[in-house]
């Protein structure tokens, strides 16, 4: 878990089990590799209206729903209009 140290009050992407994608502000993460965002958003993405963003505030994820943890370019991401992005959203995982 000291790998997620690095990320500490930093902008990061989550991708879930589930196909959401939550991004925020790294605040705290445990043992279990659960982790708390502040700031956070979830991007939902649409083929016909491209991406929407949700505000979700204050976060807490399990670890075990995670699949990818990565840092965001804020200075990048600032400059993408979401809404010219037509994609299908990530489908579930299933086991």
């Amino acid at each position: 878990m000291s790998s997620l140290q690095g990320y500490v009050d930093r902008r990061v992407l989550l991708i879930l089990q589930d196909g959401r994608a939550i991004i925020g502000v790294l605040s705290g993460y445990d043992q279990k590799s659960n982790i708390v965002l502040s700031d956070s958003k979830e991007r939902v993405y649409s083929i016909d209206d491209g991406v929407e963003e949700i505000p979700l505030g204050l976060y807490l994820v399990k670890g075990d729903m995670i699949i990818l943890i990565g840092e965001i370019d804020e200075e990048r991401d600032s400059t993408i209009d979401l809404s010219t992005i037509h994609a299908d959203p990530i489908p579930p995982i299933r086991y």
